[in-house]
C-alpha cells in the first residue's frame, strides 16, 4: 500500500520504544526540579512562632502581644512565644526581625514609635521601608494628659496657662523635681513626646520635656510631684485615674475614649485637628511569602474579633481594630512621613 505524500510513514517498533524510553528519562530528570518544592513544602506553620516585642515586659505593647499570642495557638495550631528585645525605642528588636529568615516564624509587635524612629535615630541598622512589611494593625490607644488630684488644674487650658503655672509654682520637692514648667513622657522618641511637642507648638507654651524609661516611671514621677504634668498611654494611666489618684485633663485621640467619656480631647479644648493615636501592629520580614502573610493576617484578625478579646482590651484602654496588610503598611508609611516632619520641626534627635 502506498501512503499519500502528506502522510507520515510508519515507524519501526524498536524505534518507537527508544523514543518513548528517552522521553521518560528526560521527564524523570526534569521532575525533581519542578516537583521537589511541592513535595518538600510543609504546611505553615509547622513549628512554634516567635513574636518579638520591642519593649520590656509589663508595658502596654508587651501586654497586648501576650494576650494575642495566648490565643493564636488555637488559630494556627502552634505555640506563639513572646520574646522581649527592648532598647533604643524599639530599634533593637526591629533590627533582629528585619534580618531574620522571612519564613513566617519570626514576627514583630510594634507601636507608633516604629514610625518615629527613622526621623530621630541617625542609624537604625535596618530600613523600615524595605526590610519589614505590615501584617496587621490590631489596636489603637490614645495618650492622656494627667496631673495629680491635688492640682488646681481642671482642664488642659488651665494647665498650659502661664499664670496658672506660676500660681501652682510647681513646688515639687521630691528627687528629680523640676522648678520649671515640665511634662513627663514615656521616653525620647515616643509618641508621647511627639504629642507634647505638637501641643507646645500649637499653644506656644514652653514646657520642659522630661523623658522617662517607660510610661510606668513617668506616671510615678507625676504621682510623686516631681513633674506636674504627664503624657502617657491611656492604658497605663487608667488604673490611677479610676483609683482617684490622677486627674485626666485631655486625651490625644480624634474622639473621646469610651473608657474616659468625660475627658475631652485636646481638639475639643481649642486645638481643632490635633490628634495623635498610638497604633499597635504586627510586622514580618519584607520577603515573607504573601501566602504566609495572608495566613497570619487571617488568624490574627480572627483572634482580635473574638468578643472576649475585644472586651479585655477595651477594659485596658485599647480600641481594637483589624486591617489588611496593605492598609497597615499605608498607615506606617503615612506616619513615617508625618512624624518625620514633626521631628524635624522639633529638631528632635536621640542619638
Amino acid at each position: 500500500m502506498r501512503f499519500p505524500a502528506s502522510s507520515t510513514p510508519a515507524r519501526s517498533p524498536a524505534r518507537g520504544v527508544l523514543v518513548a524510553a528517552g522521553a521518560i528519562v528526560v521527564a524523570l530528570a526534569a521532575a525533581p526540579s519542578v516537583a521537589a518544592p511541592r513535595a518538600g513544602a510543609a504546611p505553615y506553620p509547622g513549628r512554634p512562632i516567635e513574636l518579638v516585642v520591642t519593649f520590656p515586659p509589663g508595658g502596654g505593647t508587651d501586654l497586648l502581644a501576650r494576650k494575642l499570642a495566648a490565643r493564636l495557638e488555637g488559630e494556627l495550631g502552634q505555640p506563639v512565644v513572646v520574646e522581649n528585645r527592648a532598647g533604643a525605642s524599639g530599634n533593637i528588636g526591629a533590627q533582629l526581625v528585619a534580618h531574620a529568615r522571612p519564613d513566617g516564624y519570626t514576627l514583630l509587635m510594634v507601636n507608633s514609635s516604629y514610625a518615629i524612629n527613622p526621623a530621630v535615630y541617625r542609624k537604625l541598622g535596618f530600613s523600615p521601608q524595605s526590610d519589614l512589611r505590615g501584617v496587621i494593625n490590631v489596636a489603637y490607644v490614645p495618650s492622656v494628659l494627667v496631673t495629680t488630684v491635688s492640682s488646681p488644674w481642671l482642664s488642659l487650658r488651665q494647665a498650659l496657662d502661664a499664670r496658672a503655672v506660676r500660681r501652682v509654682g510647681l513646688g515639687a520637692t521630691g528627687p528629680g523635681a523640676t522648678a520649671t514648667p515640665a511634662y513627663a513622657s514615656c521616653g525620647n522618641g515616643t509618641p508621647q513626646q511627639l504629642a507634647g511637642g505638637m501641643l507646645m507648638r500649637r499653644t506656644g507654651a514652653d514646657w520642659l520635656h522630661v523623658p522617662y524609661r517607660g510610661c510606668g516611671p513617668a506616671l510615678q514621677a507625676v504621682l510623686a510631684g516631681n513633674v506636674p504634668l504627664g503624657i502617657v498611654t491611656a492604658s497605663s494611666a487608667l488604673p490611677f485615674i479610676q483609683a482617684g489618684t490622677l486627674r485626666a485633663l485631655a486625651v490625644t485621640s480624634p474622639q473621646r475614649s469610651p473608657l474616659l467619656p468625660g475627658v475631652p480631647t485636646v481638639a475639643e479644648q481649642g486645638l481643632p485637628g490635633y490628634a495623635l493615636n498610638q497604633w499597635h501592629g504586627v510586622l514580618a520580614p519584607a520577603a515573607t511569602p504573601p501566602a504566609i502573610v495572608r495566613r497570619l493576617n487571617s488568624a490574627i484578625a480572627a483572634v482580635m474579633r473574638r468578643p472576649e478579646m475585644a472586651a479585655e482590651l477595651q477594659a485596658l484602654g485599647y480600641d481594637v481594630t483589624t486591617s489588611t496588610p496593605q492598609e497597615f503598611q499605608a498607615v506606617i508609611e503615612r506616619d513615617i512621613a508625618r512624624f518625620g516632619e514633626l521631628a524635624r520641626q522639633m529638631d528632635l534627635h536621640v542619638d
